[in-house]
């Protein structure tokens, strides 16, 4: 998207992926049908061996504890990888064979919806694609899967404007050298690290990969496929190179071309402004809420709602919410929800209410220059507090959308300081790997128990319905009631943050308070 090539050649390539879909329409068509599509029921976040070893052991621990909780799982990349932990896949067409293989994935999909992700900007430098590529250079098949600095830029490199122009993660132009087996180098475009290695998402070779690679995950278990780094895969000189219109919205238009026959939904993620989802959202496409994080830490710490209120009002109704994720707590996402002192002193007081969590967390010195977030278990970010934290889990509840829980939230985990000083990685601290025993353990701690059942009732009831009612009832600053109704059925939920005290009513029947 918004690479040099004629709009006639793009409208070609589009063609082409129309006709991949075509071929490959009827085998989807004749896939397994019992392999569950999107349902409004919170999903779990989780990595294939941070419950159990492998994908076996979390379909055990699943089962044992939580089949009632949860009614989707997104298995964090579970792919060969080289890098950042499976965020930079070698191949989709097969699983890391550390943690199982696609009997596995498939079984998990007969019992839950699934969310797979597909790394739309970029594959690893240790895939046969790009080893190819480096071993035959413009021989290779794959030659134009990359983008090649001597094609995209006019002069074969960006002037120091163009460079200030691009939406970066590192202090310069991204790139790595690639060093062909003939003794030549060149650039390619690097986003990320360097063995994420990024894909011309325009050429006709990235449009048959991208067919193969998601048709592929849709007869395979897949009931939703999250595109992570979406808004980076837009390309164009001159731009910032992040969610360039209108090359988003045809790039965004291939991916439905594939994906509308065979029913699985799609997810772009992104971290930033909350205009850009919206805008995501009034196509009629799933969001993320990553605005909610912070929100609700600044009415837990500080006992106000208003904020809070504002934007439960405001959000979209297809979206998926998290209070916590394989990655840090996210700041950029409540840029003008929250007035900027508001997002300062929230942030520099997760290291004074949180518990076990330090500034030295979030630097160099733990491999962690992420600006943008801060490393913390959710939990933990609550002070290791069981009211205040499932007051966060309970709002969560009772917002709009389908909620996410990731595996340590659910076993209300505190920091892993331990692995974060055996890695010093940053985020390590909020990736604690359980066994099958400290599962056993977890579930019987009070919080735990108490919020499964929370879970529960939110799986339960039709009152939350995603086009059902939404209301929020005028209250004191720090108080808040969510009314939820739809389907003949009412949910209400009535909190106060300054003492952290919540009740849930079903009907006017009070179910639950802590």
């Amino acid at each position: 998207m918004g690479l040099t090539k004629p709009i006639e050649q793009y409208l070609f390539s589009n063609l082409l992926t129309k006709i991949h879909v075509v071929v490959y329409l009827k085998d989807i068509i004749r896939g397994d049908t019992s392999m569950k599509k999107l349902e409004n029921k919170i999903m779990l976040i989780t990595y294939a061996d941070c419950m159990g070893n492998n994908l076996k052991d979390l379909s055990k621990v699943l089962d044992k504890h939580f089949k009632t909780a949860l009614g989707g799982v997104h298995i964090l990349p579970f792919f060969p990888s080289s890098g950042d932990r499976g965020f930079a896949p070698m191949r989709y067409d097969i699983v890391d064979e550390t943690f199982g293989d696609w009997e596995d994935v498939t079984g998990l999909s007969e019992k839950y919806y699934l969310m797979f992700d597909y790394m739309l900007n970029h594959i690893s430098a240790q895939s046969p694609y790009y080893k190819d590529f480096l071993k035959n250079k413009d021989n290779s098949p794959y030659k134009d899967l990359f983008i090649r600095y001597k094609d995209f830029w006019e002069n074969g490199e960006p002037t120091e404007a163009e460079v200030d122009a691009i939406y970066k993660r590192k202090p310069r132009a991204p790139y790595v050298e690639a060093h062909f087996e003939d003794g030549t180098t060149e650039k390619v475009w690097c986003t990320f690290d360097e063995e994420q290695i990024d894909i011309n998402c325009p050429s006709d070779t990235a449009k048959k990969f991208l067919v193969d690679n998601l048709t592929g995950m849709a007869k395979r278990g897949a009931a939703i496929i999250r595109l992570d780094a979406f808004a980076y895969a837009t390309k164009k000189a001159g731009t910032s190179c992040f969610f360039v219109e209108p090359y988003v919205w045809e790039l965004l238009a291939e991916v439905t071309d594939v994906l509308e026959p065979t029913g699985v939904t799609i997810l772009p993620e992104i971290h930033e402004h909350y205009t850009i989802p919206f805008k995501i959202a009034e196509k009629g496409y799933f969001v993320y809420d990553f605005a909610l994080p912070m929100l609700l830490l600044n009415s837990l710490y500080y006992g106000q709602t208003k904020y809070l209120k504002d934007w439960l009002l405001k959000c979209p109704n297809k979206q998926f919410t998290t209070l916590d994720t394989h990655d840090g707590i996210g700041v950029v996402d409540v840029k003008d929800l929250l007035p900027d002192e508001e997002i300062e002193r929230t942030k520099e007081d997760i290291f004074k209410f949180g518990a076990n969590v330090k500034k030295i967390y979030n630097t160099a010195a733990y491999n962690n220059l992420d600006i943008y977030q801060v490393n913390c278990s959710y939990y933990s970010a609550c002070g290791d507090n069981d009211d205040a934290y499932l007051l966060a889990r309970a709002v969560q509840f009772f917002a709009k959308g389908i909620p996410q829980v990731y595996y340590v939230g659910l076993l209300a985990g505190k920091n892993d300081l331990k692995l974060l000083e055996e890695t010093k990685v940053g985020r390590n601290i909020n990736r604690h790997y359980y066994t099958l025993e400290e599962v056993d353990t977890e579930v019987e701690r009070p919080v735990v128990k108490n919020l499964l059942k929370l879970m529960e009732f939110r799986n339960e009831s039709k009152a939350f319905a995603l086009d059902g009612k939404f209301e929020i009832l005028d209250t004191d600053e720090d108080k808040l009631h969510i009314i939820r109704e739809a389907e003949g059925e009412k949910a209400e939920l009535i909190a106060d943050f300054k003492t952290k005290k919540f009740k849930v009513l079903s009907n006017g029947e009070e179910i639950f308070s802590n």
